[in-house]
Protein backbone atom coordinates (compact mmCIF):
# COMPACT_ATOMS: atom_id res chain seq x y z
CA UNK A 1 0.00 0.00 0.00
CA UNK A 2 1.42 3.57 -0.75
CA UNK A 3 1.16 6.48 1.56
CA UNK A 4 -0.64 9.52 0.72
CA UNK A 5 1.46 12.77 -0.98
CA UNK A 6 0.41 14.49 2.64
CA UNK A 7 2.15 11.37 4.43
CA UNK A 8 5.21 10.95 2.07
CA UNK A 9 5.86 14.87 2.98
CA UNK A 10 6.07 14.31 7.07
CA UNK A 11 8.10 11.82 6.51
CA UNK A 12 10.51 12.53 4.31
CA UNK A 13 10.44 16.00 3.35
CA UNK A 14 9.42 18.44 6.24
CA UNK A 15 12.22 20.01 7.94
CA UNK A 16 14.31 18.80 5.45
CA UNK A 17 17.29 21.18 4.04
CA UNK A 18 17.59 21.94 0.93
CA UNK A 19 20.19 19.55 -0.25
CA UNK A 20 18.40 16.79 1.67
CA UNK A 21 15.19 17.27 -0.21
CA UNK A 22 17.34 17.48 -3.47
CA UNK A 23 18.62 14.11 -2.15
CA UNK A 24 15.28 12.44 -2.43
CA UNK A 25 14.37 14.29 -5.39
CA UNK A 26 17.20 12.40 -7.35
CA UNK A 27 16.34 8.88 -5.53
CA UNK A 28 12.48 9.49 -6.86
CA UNK A 29 13.55 10.37 -10.31
CA UNK A 30 15.44 7.30 -10.24
CA UNK A 31 12.77 4.91 -8.74
CA UNK A 32 10.80 6.37 -11.94
CA UNK A 33 12.71 5.15 -14.27
CA UNK A 34 13.31 2.09 -12.98
CA UNK A 35 10.21 1.62 -12.62
CA UNK A 36 9.34 2.53 -16.60
CA UNK A 37 12.47 0.24 -17.64
CA UNK A 38 10.92 -2.63 -15.76
CA UNK A 39 7.54 -2.17 -17.56
CA UNK A 40 9.11 -1.84 -20.76
CA UNK A 41 11.18 -5.31 -20.80
CA UNK A 42 9.96 -7.32 -23.11
CA UNK A 43 10.20 -10.27 -19.84
CA UNK A 44 7.27 -7.81 -18.15
CA UNK A 45 4.23 -9.60 -17.33
CA UNK A 46 5.74 -13.22 -17.43
CA UNK A 47 6.19 -13.25 -13.57
CA UNK A 48 3.68 -12.21 -11.30
CA UNK A 49 2.81 -8.63 -11.17
CA UNK A 50 3.85 -7.48 -7.44
CA UNK A 51 1.26 -5.47 -5.09
CA UNK A 52 1.14 -2.36 -5.40
CA UNK A 53 1.73 -3.23 -9.33
CA UNK A 54 4.56 -1.04 -11.08
CA UNK A 55 1.80 1.40 -13.08
CA UNK A 56 0.07 2.46 -9.09
CA UNK A 57 3.64 2.80 -7.93
CA UNK A 58 4.54 4.56 -10.98
CA UNK A 59 1.42 7.51 -10.51
CA UNK A 60 2.45 7.74 -6.67
CA UNK A 61 6.28 8.03 -7.45
CA UNK A 62 5.02 11.21 -9.81
CA UNK A 63 2.84 12.63 -6.89
CA UNK A 64 5.98 12.18 -4.16
CA UNK A 65 7.89 13.93 -6.95
CA UNK A 66 6.20 16.91 -7.41
CA UNK A 67 5.51 17.56 -3.59
CA UNK A 68 8.98 17.17 -3.47
CA UNK A 69 9.76 19.99 -5.95
CA UNK A 70 7.65 21.71 -4.29
CA UNK A 71 8.95 21.62 -0.84
CA UNK A 72 12.65 22.01 -2.35
CA UNK A 73 11.49 25.46 -4.00
CA UNK A 74 10.17 26.36 -0.13
CA UNK A 75 13.30 25.55 1.27
CA UNK A 76 14.87 28.31 -1.04
CA UNK A 77 15.98 26.06 -3.38
CA UNK A 78 15.71 26.32 -7.43
CA UNK A 79 14.88 23.53 -9.33
CA UNK A 80 16.32 23.31 -12.64
CA UNK A 81 14.99 21.09 -15.43
CA UNK A 82 17.11 17.94 -16.52
CA UNK A 83 17.39 17.98 -20.36
CA UNK A 84 14.64 14.63 -20.33
CA UNK A 85 12.55 17.19 -18.45
CA UNK A 86 12.85 19.95 -20.41
CA UNK A 87 11.10 17.77 -23.52
CA UNK A 88 8.62 16.90 -21.67
CA UNK A 89 7.76 20.52 -20.44
CA UNK A 90 7.81 21.86 -24.03
CA UNK A 91 6.00 18.78 -25.61
CA UNK A 92 3.10 19.34 -22.52
CA UNK A 93 3.33 23.12 -23.17
CA UNK A 94 2.65 23.03 -26.98
CA UNK A 95 -0.38 20.61 -26.84
CA UNK A 96 -2.67 23.21 -27.48
CA UNK A 97 -1.36 23.87 -30.72
CA UNK A 98 -1.18 19.56 -32.19
CA UNK A 99 -3.44 19.59 -35.63
CA UNK A 100 -2.47 16.04 -36.17
CA UNK A 101 -1.62 13.20 -35.05
CA UNK A 102 -0.51 10.41 -37.20
CA UNK A 103 0.04 6.68 -35.87
CA UNK A 104 1.39 3.85 -37.77
CA UNK A 105 1.43 0.05 -36.16
CA UNK A 106 1.65 -3.08 -38.14
CA UNK A 107 4.54 -5.60 -39.73
CA UNK A 108 5.74 -6.56 -42.85
CA UNK A 109 3.69 -9.62 -44.29
CA UNK A 110 0.62 -8.18 -42.56
CA UNK A 111 1.11 -4.70 -43.85
CA UNK A 112 0.41 -1.31 -41.69
CA UNK A 113 -2.51 0.16 -40.33
CA UNK A 114 -2.48 3.80 -39.74
CA UNK A 115 -4.22 5.99 -37.83
CA UNK A 116 -4.55 9.71 -38.70
CA UNK A 117 -6.56 12.18 -36.30
CA UNK A 118 -6.83 16.29 -37.27
CA UNK A 119 -7.48 18.56 -34.81
CA UNK A 120 -8.73 22.03 -36.04
CA UNK A 121 -11.54 23.38 -33.78
CA UNK A 122 -12.94 19.27 -34.56
CA UNK A 123 -11.90 15.82 -33.98
CA UNK A 124 -11.79 14.24 -37.11
CA UNK A 125 -10.23 10.53 -37.49
CA UNK A 126 -9.55 7.57 -39.84
CA UNK A 127 -7.54 4.49 -40.04
CA UNK A 128 -6.08 2.97 -43.28
CA UNK A 129 -4.69 -0.07 -44.23
CA UNK A 130 -3.31 -0.56 -47.63
CA UNK A 131 -5.49 1.18 -49.78
CA UNK A 132 -8.64 0.85 -47.75
CA UNK A 133 -9.90 4.27 -45.73
CA UNK A 134 -12.35 4.25 -43.18
CA UNK A 135 -13.73 6.97 -40.84
CA UNK A 136 -12.74 6.18 -37.29
CA UNK A 137 -15.10 6.89 -34.18
CA UNK A 138 -13.29 7.37 -31.16
CA UNK A 139 -15.19 6.71 -27.70
CA UNK A 140 -13.73 8.59 -24.44
CA UNK A 141 -13.97 5.73 -21.99
CA UNK A 142 -14.13 8.01 -18.80
CA UNK A 143 -17.71 9.07 -20.34
CA UNK A 144 -18.68 6.91 -22.63
CA UNK A 145 -18.93 9.81 -25.55
CA UNK A 146 -17.42 10.64 -28.47
CA UNK A 147 -13.82 12.44 -27.85
CA UNK A 148 -13.67 16.36 -28.94
CA UNK A 149 -10.69 18.02 -29.13
CA UNK A 150 -9.98 19.13 -25.75
CA UNK A 151 -10.90 16.03 -23.94
CA UNK A 152 -8.78 14.34 -26.35
CA UNK A 153 -5.62 16.68 -25.97
CA UNK A 154 -6.56 15.39 -21.89
CA UNK A 155 -6.22 12.34 -22.57
CA UNK A 156 -3.02 12.90 -24.26
CA UNK A 157 -1.76 14.47 -21.41
CA UNK A 158 -2.10 12.08 -19.03
CA UNK A 159 -0.07 9.75 -20.70
CA UNK A 160 2.91 11.83 -20.20
CA UNK A 161 3.96 10.79 -24.07
CA UNK A 162 6.75 13.95 -23.49
CA UNK A 163 9.13 11.77 -21.46
CA UNK A 164 8.69 8.71 -24.01
CA UNK A 165 11.78 8.09 -25.63
CA UNK A 166 12.28 9.25 -29.56
CA UNK A 167 12.92 5.62 -30.38
CA UNK A 168 12.14 1.83 -28.29
CA UNK A 169 14.33 -1.44 -29.60
CA UNK A 170 14.21 -4.30 -27.63
CA UNK A 171 18.51 -3.96 -28.13
CA UNK A 172 18.04 -1.99 -24.78
CA UNK A 173 17.14 -5.21 -23.20
CA UNK A 174 19.95 -7.42 -25.12
CA UNK A 175 17.31 -9.14 -27.41
CA UNK A 176 17.44 -9.20 -30.84
CA UNK A 177 14.16 -9.97 -33.01
CA UNK A 178 13.41 -10.33 -36.53
CA UNK A 179 10.36 -8.72 -38.19
CA UNK A 180 7.65 -8.29 -35.93
CA UNK A 181 6.23 -5.09 -35.11
CA UNK A 182 6.63 -2.02 -35.50
CA UNK A 183 5.35 1.01 -34.94
CA UNK A 184 5.66 5.36 -35.77
CA UNK A 185 4.27 8.05 -34.24
CA UNK A 186 4.43 11.75 -35.29
CA UNK A 187 2.76 15.40 -33.73
CA UNK A 188 2.52 17.97 -35.92
CA UNK A 189 1.67 21.45 -34.57
CA UNK A 190 0.04 24.68 -35.95
CA UNK A 191 2.43 27.32 -34.10
CA UNK A 192 5.78 26.59 -36.10
CA UNK A 193 6.88 23.88 -33.41
CA UNK A 194 8.49 21.03 -35.24
CA UNK A 195 7.38 17.90 -35.54
CA UNK A 196 7.93 15.46 -32.77
CA UNK A 197 8.51 11.93 -33.70
CA UNK A 198 8.27 8.44 -31.89
CA UNK A 199 8.99 4.61 -33.24
CA UNK A 200 9.50 1.41 -32.11
CA UNK A 201 10.54 -2.24 -33.60
CA UNK A 202 9.16 -4.62 -31.10
CA UNK A 203 9.76 -2.15 -28.33
CA UNK A 204 6.86 -0.20 -26.77
CA UNK A 205 6.85 2.59 -23.96
CA UNK A 206 5.64 1.30 -20.70
CA UNK A 207 2.14 2.85 -21.55
CA UNK A 208 1.79 1.83 -25.04
CA UNK A 209 -1.43 -0.41 -24.40
CA UNK A 210 -3.45 2.79 -23.25
CA UNK A 211 -2.22 5.08 -25.95
CA UNK A 212 -3.70 2.57 -28.19
CA UNK A 213 -6.74 2.19 -26.98
CA UNK A 214 -7.09 6.28 -27.56
CA UNK A 215 -7.59 4.96 -31.28
CA UNK A 216 -10.04 2.52 -30.46
CA UNK A 217 -7.29 -0.35 -30.05
CA UNK A 218 -7.69 -2.98 -27.21
CA UNK A 219 -4.70 -5.78 -27.80
CA UNK A 220 -6.37 -7.09 -24.58
CA UNK A 221 -9.47 -8.15 -25.60
CA UNK A 222 -7.98 -9.36 -28.98
CA UNK A 223 -5.76 -11.58 -27.03
CA UNK A 224 -8.72 -13.29 -25.06
CA UNK A 225 -10.66 -13.73 -27.81
CA UNK A 226 -8.15 -15.46 -29.41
Amino acid sequence: MMISPEGYYEEYLKGKTEEQILTVIRGLKQEIGRLKNTMESPDYGIVPIVHPSEETRLHWTREYLEGAKQAYTEAGGTYTLSKSEEKAADFDANMGAICKISFSIGGFFGGYRSYVIELSDELKAYTKLWEDKEPLFLLDDANKKPFTKDTFIAALKDLHIGEWRRQYSTKRFGYMVCDGTQWELEFEYNNGHKSVRFDGDNSYPYNFDKFQMLFGIDDTEEGEDE
